[in-house]
């Protein structure tokens, strides 16, 4: 079988490091945070794969069919030759783009970019069987340090799905932004998917779901800082949280610490205490309105050249240019 070309953005021991470094500065915090990046071990993976079959859990499925919809439209505007995925993951609505490509008589190379080189070498394995005689370049990157996107192959398609950038505070939306337009050339483009402003209590099920598996997914954060730097959580003296904030307009997961409790992680050297009640952020999920995404696109230095929805106006996927 022919094996995928493997770049390696990242150096020696930098999630390691990285780790180390958002525990420290998280727990020490007032309020307590974590980054939702370190929900995904193997079991975290597994997890978020559950929740995405949840009913409660629409994201997925809502911009699986705008892309079922989409995907000829994009891929003649685009005549994209490389189509790369950020945070490829399991590269499972990959398919629609690259076989929409392809029927477009356009595709030649497939860049899955992620932090998981495992979980990379599972997605291209998947897409060279499935796709014989395409390129894959497999980018083991970090999207706000080290991302790399291989030059050439352009036109070049770079696709953000899943709702992804809405895990990133203001500010950090607006340097990735920056980035990737450093990065596009002239006849590249940009494909964003958004979730919606919408009902608050959908908003709060998705992420609250009643069978448990989110909250179990939230609580994974701990179990990670547990393996990673041989921490003492207590998985079951924490409740999961998921609240919307009508001002900044995203959902917010956090833990709630069942009782005043101290936790040793002796990877960093540090003893926190947790007051009851207590709550530690670990996830900011932003929810958008087209103007929004659009002012920020501009403001990097995009320009949204088409938008799509799915028919309940649930989900946003637009297609950027450089200005």
């Amino acid at each position: 079988m022919t094996e995928p070309r493997i770049e390696r953005c990242l150096p020696d021991g930098f999630l390691a490091d990285s780790l180390r470094a958002d525990a420290l500065a998280g727990l020490t915090a007032s309020p307590k945070s974590l980054p939702p990046k370190w929900f995904y071990d193997e079991r975290g993976s597994e997890l978020f794969d559950k929740i995405t079959l949840l009913d409660e859990y629409y994201p997925t499925r809502a911009e699986r069919a705008i892309l079922r919809d989409a995907a000829a439209e994009v891929a003649a505007a685009t005549r994209a030759r490389t189509l790369v995925e950020l945070g490829s993951g399991s590269a499972d609505k990959t398919r629609l783009l690259l076989d929409a490509l392809r029927g477009a008589g356009t595709l030649s190379r497939y860049v899955p970019v992620d932090v998981s080189e495992a979980a990379l070498i599972t997605a291209s394995r998947r897409v060279l069987d499935g796709y014989p005689g395409l390129a894959v370049h497999a980018v083991v990157s970090d999207f706000e340090e080290h991302l790399g996107l291989p030059d050439g192959g352009g036109p070049r398609l770079v696709a953000f799905l899943g709702g992804t950038i809405g895990n990133l505070l203001p500010v950090q939306r607006a340097a990735f932004l920056l980035s990737i337009r450093a990065r596009l050339a002239e006849g590249d483009a940009l494909l964003l998917g958004t979730d919606l402003v919408k009902d608050p209590a959908v908003l709060v099920a998705a992420y609250d779901d009643a069978a448990g598996v989110t909250a179990a997914f939230n609580k994974n954060i701990l179990s990670v800082l547990n393996a990673e730097l041989g921490a003492d959580f207590d998985l079951d003296a924490f409740d999961h949280v998921a609240l919307w904030d009508p001002a900044a307009e995203w959902i917010e997961m956090r833990l709630r610490s069942a009782y005043r409790q101290q936790v040793k992680l002796p990877g960093i050297g540090l003893t926190v205490t947790f007051g009851e009640g207590e709550e530690m952020r670990t996830e900011v999920s932003a929810k958008f309105r087209r103007e929004r995404v659009q002012a920020e696109l501009a403001a990097a230095g995009l320009a949204m050249r088409s938008w799509w929805t799915d028919e309940k106006a649930r989900f946003g996927l637009s297609l950027s240019v450089p200005s």
